[in-house]
């Protein structure tokens, strides 16, 4: 295998659906229970998946109409039940009612739980952020 496959992908899907909404539907068993993130927002280290998410909660504070894309996965790797891939993404929305797009990668370790991909740890880093005239969602690719 080269790259993700969907079930490997579904954690990213169901974390950036909780960063649009909110929703803590999409969190349900996404988290391995040894869990190490790290963010863009203080404190930058998490180390309980819990803590992340009031940390995130705080961070979406005047964000709104988040969308987010994703491009080729990345430097995918397999060690039995282990995985590892980049993920370049791109959000848009609106921060504070200005409208924005912020391209960047995901690096995403995995462990296999049962029958499920949980996240085990991530890392994000923003690689561009600009502001735009509209928050018209487009579907252009994050850059690579």
């Amino acid at each position: 295998m080269t790259a993700p496959d969907a079930a490997m992908l579904a954690p990213a899907h169901a974390l950036a659906a909780y960063m649009a909404t909110l929703d803590g539907r999409h969190l349900d068993g996404l988290f391995a229970d040894d869990v190490t993130i790290v963010e863009n927002f203080a404190p930058y280290l998490f180390r309980d998946a819990a803590r992340w998410r009031d940390g995130f909660r705080a961070h979406a504070q005047g964000l709104s109409d988040l969308k987010s894309s994703f491009g080729t996965p990345q430097d995918f790797g397999r060690d039995g039940e282990i995985v590892h891939f980049v993920l370049p993404t791109r959000w848009k929305g609106l921060t504070n009612g200005r409208a924005f797009e912020e391209d960047g990668g995901w690096a995403f370790v995995l462990v296999r739980r049962n029958d499920l991909w949980t996240i085990a740890g991530y890392a994000w880093a923003v690689t561009d952020f600009r502001f735009t005239k509209d928050a018209r969602w487009m579907t252009r690719p994050p850059k690579r």
